[in-house]
């Protein structure tokens, strides 16, 4: 992180302006409350017990509560990523729509999966006017900052991303649980520390290994690493990708790595198992 301005509101941070200067792999947890992530020009993947995806440069996204771990990569041109955070707190969002709010929520389409905001001309002026008040910050004060968040939502509910905030509403009004299993899925190929994977259950490392146990009876490793090897063997029979490419889509940073472990569970190389399919 190498620079970071922030508006503040009731004591919280309510909107943020962070420049990052890639590779950079950041957790962050959004406890109780949703945010709205702007990057400007570079992609960033975001994690959590959820989700699995990855934004490109000028693109927005909602996300829900939770820990999310922030892997922002490495472009052709180095160029640092600025990220602008608006925080959207659930006794923020009551205050602004007392009464609006329970109507939306009963209006909403269902849409499980978090939707990536598209550089839409409205969301684009949105940022346009946060960066005014950076330049000049004299002007900020709590009133102006609750309009900012109130003219965020309305912009949004007008946008073909309305399902996304509707959705995000409703989260900040419910509860969710996700099991172990349905995180593990999700995150096979993301290249998670047993660490992070814990910090995405809500659990210790050590409840997350006995969790892990009792779910799947193996280790973490164990079962990971099997899970990638037969989606590397099905990918070897049914594409055309070179050995490198399948070790970097299934997780693994390091290709002879992933040669070894492939030779060691299946007693041959990548290259010899895809010989062997159409000999």
């Amino acid at each position: 992180m190498i620079h970071r301005k922030a508006f503040q509101y009731k004591g919280k941070d309510l909107i943020e302006k962070v420049i990052f200067e890639p590779p950079y792999k950041h957790e962050q947890v959004f406890q109780n409350e949703g945010c709205f992530l702007f990057f400007r020009e570079a992609g960033i993947q975001l994690i959590s017990s959820l989700d699995n995806f990855t934004t490109h440069g000028n693109e927005a996204v909602l996300i829900r509560c939770g820990t999310y771990f922030l892997d922002m990569m490495k472009g052709m041109d180095n160029k640092p990523i600025e990220v602008i955070a608006v925080h959207l707190f659930p006794d923020l969002l009551k205050k602004l729509y007392a009464k609006e709010l329970p109507e939306l929520i009963k209006k909403r389409e269902y849409n499980k999966e978090t939707q990536v905001i598209q550089s839409d001309h409205v969301v684009a002026k949105f940022i346009e006017s946060i960066e005014f008040y950076f330049e000049n910050p004299s002007f900020v004060n709590e009133d102006l900052l609750e309009l900012k968040i109130k003219e965020l939502i309305l912009l949004l509910l007008q946008t073909k991303n309305v399902n996304s905030i509707l959705e995000l509403v409703t989260d900040l009004y419910s509860t969710k649980t996700v099991s172990i299993r349905k995180i593990i899925d999700l995150h096979l190929t993301s290249n998670l520390t047993a660490e992070e994977l814990a910090t995405l259950c809500g659990l210790s490392l050590s409840s997350f290994k006995r969790a892990f146990k009792k779910e799947f009876d193996d280790t973490p490793k164990n079962y990971i690493n099997h899970q990638r090897i037969e989606r590397a063997k099905e990918l070897l029979n049914i594409s055309d990708l070179h050995i490198n490419e399948i070790a970097y889509d299934l997780g693994f940073n390091d290709a002879l790595y992933f040669t070894r472990l492939f030779k060691n569970k299946t007693g041959m190389s990548p290259s010899t198992y895809k010989s062997s399919l159409s000999s």
